[in-house]
């Protein structure tokens, strides 16, 4: 008899991972994932800005390929899949059921009666395949698709507290999905408190001059040694290995190690920021080099406005950290013990990421605990009754939730957040002004917290076939725009060098890989175009 199949599916913010199933001896076949979105942009905003803009039917059409691309790379034997689970935020489960988005993209209920926007309930649903338009599985497939608590906060979150443990424990703790679009919640004596804060893609290495998802060359960690800094890179299953040693100041290498870096992961991003500043290398928001940026290794520098970007995402989640601290009453130093998830929250160095700012300063201790959005969606894919303790959960928590964007709390805190990161002002001047604001102290305290690495990789069982990642996901589109002159120069101004052109066919024109696209905020295509004929909106 063969057996029953199912895949189980976090749509992260940054990319997609999935893993396939076999419920009858309740084993993990292998595991796919994605190193970017398929959708352009780098963070949730901008996915739900081009969902805005170009529709959401085309923003359903393009994820959907994307994760039949993923379902394809999957290790399964001929026999049947009888049950997709999925996790992720509102806006990327919406956006893969094809639903509305307006009321996620505007806070006001004045703008949304305005525009006629009725707010699904965005309950916990198991629908079938056919449901979802070109979902490669079959039509009586069940998908099961887990309830949002609020606005930004969903399925993730829950997945964040149920896979932790933490509402179980008698404690104060704090649980933080590092990413893009950070998700924190904060357990105060029987009390849930979450948030949610676009942290931007610093923290899973994107916008940095040579910044990667983590993958296999990345930069995921350093160690000071003889001369100068030891670098870690990823190699083909994820591990962390010995790269060059380096002087981050010039550039000068001792040793270049047994694995050599193509760019820089999130956890690399905290591990240097957390070397420049604790060696003066960097006086924040400045690198004290002779050309202001460290040295890793060939041509893979860490710049200034690198320097920039991270402190603006690591201020984000601290600002968070302060807002949810304000809500229930207590100072950061109160909590007892800390969970760190994500890809980020599990690879970073723990005290790094205290010495930065990413956890409070006097936590006992810091649980590392992997994808528990991964995690989430296996359970429900194994055991499709969990999908009724998240919908219990997901009602309690609409009543403590915090929106950051209308909190004058947060608003605040990253006020001050963004002075220290991007105009150097000095700590106790930041701590003064905590204090004038009513919020939360910043307490210096222990530095060495005990840190307990629940998995070694934030995907714990990659299954018998190991994993597979996907480099090229989404569509490469061709096309030829009507007095287009070929110049190129839309082709230099792209920051991400997704266009290219092709001028030996037939048929001339401008290439775009869909998802290497900065997103709709960015258009310098557009702007630098010099007959003006290019449209971003001709290539989705």
């Amino acid at each position: 008899m063969p057996p029953q199949l199912a895949i189980a599916v976090d749509l992260g913010t940054s990319g997609i991972r999935a893993q396939a199933l076999d419920l009858t001896s309740g084993t993990t076949l292998g595991t796919a994932i994605t190193t970017r979105h398929p959708l352009p942009g780098a963070n949730v905003m901008d996915h739900l800005h081009f969902a805005l803009e170009m529709g959401v039917e085309t923003a359903q059409r393009l994820l959907l390929v994307a994760v039949n691309q993923v379902i394809a790379a999957l290790p399964m034997p001929p026999a049947p899949v009888v049950r997709l689970a999925l996790c992720g935020n509102p806006i990327q489960l919406s956006l893969f059921q094809g639903s509305e988005i307006r009321d996620l993209a505007y806070a006001g209920p004045r703008k949304l009666e305005s525009l006629g926007v009725v707010p699904p309930a965005r309950e916990a649903a198991v629908l079938s395949a056919r449901d979802i338009p070109s979902l490669a599985l079959p039509p009586h497939c069940e998908v099961i698709i887990p309830p949002a608590v609020r606005h930004e906060i969903g399925a993730d979150t829950l997945a964040l507290i149920l896979q932790t443990g933490m509402l179980e424990r008698d404690e104060t703790s704090l649980a933080t999905d590092y990413g893009t679009n950070a998700e924190i919640v904060l357990y105060h004596k029987g009390r849930v408190l979450t948030g949610s804060t676009a942290a931007g893609p610093a923290l899973e290495g994107q916008q940095i001059t040579w910044g990667m998802l983590a993958a296999p060359g990345a930069i995921s960690d350093l160690t000071p040694d003889t001369g100068g800094a030891r670098l870690w890179v990823l190699d083909a299953e994820m591990r962390p290995r010995p790269g060059p040693l380096a002087a981050l100041a010039d550039g000068r290498l001792m040793d270049v190690g047994l694995a050599w870096p193509v760019g820089i992961t999130g956890t690399g991003v905290i591990a240097l920021v957390d070397q420049a500043i604790a060696t003066g290398l960097a006086v924040v928001p400045h690198i004290r080099a002779a050309d202001g940026q460290l040295h890793c290794g060939g041509r893979i520098v860490f710049t200034e406005g690198d320097l920039v970007a991270a402190g603006k995402a690591i201020g984000a989640v601290r600002a968070g950290h302060l807002t949810l601290c304000h809500e229930a009453g207590i100072a950061p130093d109160k909590i007892e013990t800390v969970y760190m998830a994500g890809a980020s929250g599990t690879y970073v160095d723990a005290h790094k990421a205290l010495r930065v700012g990413l956890v409070p300063s006097r936590v006992k201790r810091i649980y590392q605990v992997g994808n528990t959005s991964l995690a989430m969606a296996r359970d429900l894919a194994f055991h499709p009754h969990t999908l009724a303790t998240l919908q219990t959960l997901a009602v309690k928590l609409r009543e403590t939730h915090c929106m950051f964007a209308t909190s004058p709390a947060f608003n605040k805190a990253y006020i001050l957040e963004l002075s220290y990161w991007t105009e150097g002002m000095p700590l106790p001047m930041y701590r003064q002004f905590l204090k004038k604001y009513g919020l939360p102290d910043l307490l210096p305290g222990e530095p060495f917290p005990e840190v307990i690495r629940v998995v070694e990789r934030d995907i714990a069982d990659l299954g018998h076939q190991g994993l597979t990642i996907i480099s090229d996901v989404g569509q490469t589109v061709q096309v030829s725009l009507d007095g287009c002159t070929l110049c190129g120069q839309c082709v230099v101004a792209c920051p991400e060098n997704a266009l290219a052109i092709v001028s030996d066919t037939n048929t001339p024109g401008l290439v775009l890989q869909q998802a290497r696209c900065a997103g709709m905020a960015c258009r310098r295509c557009e702007r630098v175009c010099p007959v003006k004929v290019f449209e971003l909106a001709r290539f989705f």
